[in-house]
C-alpha cells in the first residue's frame, strides 16, 4: 500500500472481495428477444397488430349469373319494389268493455286534508272497558336461590357424591332361588344341529263334493281294446237298399 502512488485524492488498493469485472461473460449464446413478429416477442416492448397473408381465391365459373331461370318482377327496381299502395280487408276488431269507476265513486271533498293544512281532528268514542284486576305475585311468591348443593345459581358448587345402599350380589344373604333352574331353559330341537327328516301331516278324510256317480268296472270293455294291441280288419254288415227308393226332397221355397 505504501508503494502505490496517489491518483488525485484517491490511492489504489487491493479489493476486499471479488468484483464483477474479474468474471468473464457467458458469451454470445445469450441473445435479446426480438421486437419484430409475434413469435418470441420482447414482452417489454409494444407489439403491433399482426395480419396473415392468404393465397388467392380459386377461379369462379365462366358464367356466375343465375341465368334466365329466375324471373324478376317488373315492379322490382334497383332501389326497391315500386307498386301502388295495397290495403287488406279484415273484420272489425273486438273491443273489450271494462267497468271503470264513474265520477260519483270519488269523494273530492275529502281531499282537503291532503292538499291544504288542517287542524288536528279527533274522534269521540265510547269509554273502553276497565281492565281486570291482575293477581300479581306477592313477596312470598319469590324464593332466594340456595347456596348449598349442586343447583346453585351464583355460587361455585363443590363436587357432590350420592350415597347408595350396598348391593346384595355376592353377599351371604343373597337369594339364589331367584336364578333360573334347568327347567326354565327350552330344549334345543334336534333339527337345528342335525339333518332334518321329512315331516308329514295327518288330516281327516275329505268329503265328496256332491253326488258324483263314477263308472264302475262293469262299464268298461277291456276286450275291445285295439289301441295297444294289433287287430284284424273289422267289416260291418248293413241293410241293402232298393235302387227304386225315392230320395227325400225338401221344399226349400
Amino acid at each position: 500500500m505504501g508503494d502505490r502512488a496517489w491518483v488525485g485524492t484517491w490511492r489504489p488498493h487491493h479489493p476486499r472481495g471479488p468484483i464483477m469485472a474479474q468474471f468473464t461473460s457467458p458469451g454470445p449464446k445469450y441473445s435479446i428477444q426480438g421486437t419484430t413478429g409475434y413469435m418470441k416477442h420482447n414482452p417489454t416492448k409494444r407489439k403491433a397488430p399482426a395480419y396473415t397473408f392468404k393465397g388467392a381465391k380459386s377461379l369462379l365459373h365462366e358464367a356466375c349469373s343465375p341465368g334466365p331461370c329466375y324471373y324478376v318482377k317488373p315492379s322490382m327496381t334497383r332501389s326497391g319494389k315500386e307498386t301502388a299502395p295495397a290495403y287488406t280487408m279484415c273484420g272489425r276488431p273486438k273491443v273489450k268493455t271494462e267497468v271503470t269507476p264513474g265520477p260519483s265513486d270519488y269523494s273530492p271533498e275529502k281531499s282537503k286534508k291532503h292538499v291544504y293544512r288542517t287542524a288536528p281532528a279527533h274522534t269521540m268514542s265510547f269509554r273502553t272497558s276497565s281492565f281486570r284486576v291482575d293477581s300479581s305475585p306477592g313477596p312470598g311468591a319469590y324464593t332466594v336461590p340456595g347456596v348449598m348443593g349442586p343447583n346453585t345459581v351464583d355460587k361455585t358448587a363443590s363436587p357432590c357424591y350420592s350415597m347408595k345402599w350396598k348391593s346384595k350380589l355376592g353377599r351371604f344373604d343373597e337369594d339364589l332361588h331367584q336364578t333360573p333352574g334347568p327347567a326354565a331353559y327350552k330344549k334345543v330341537d334336534v333339527d337345528v344341529y342335525k339333518k332334518r327328516a321329512p315331516k308329514y301331516s295327518m288330516g281327516t278324510r275329505t268329503k265328496a263334493t256332491g253326488n258324483v256317480i263314477n263308472p264302475g268296472p262293469g262299464h268298461y270293455y277291456p276286450g275291445k281294446i285295439t289301441l295297444t294291441k294289433p287287430c284284424a280288419p273289422v267289416v260291418t254288415f248293413g241293410i241293402r237298399h232298393s235302387e227304386y227308393t225315392m230320395p227325400l226332397i225338401v221344399d226349400v221355397c
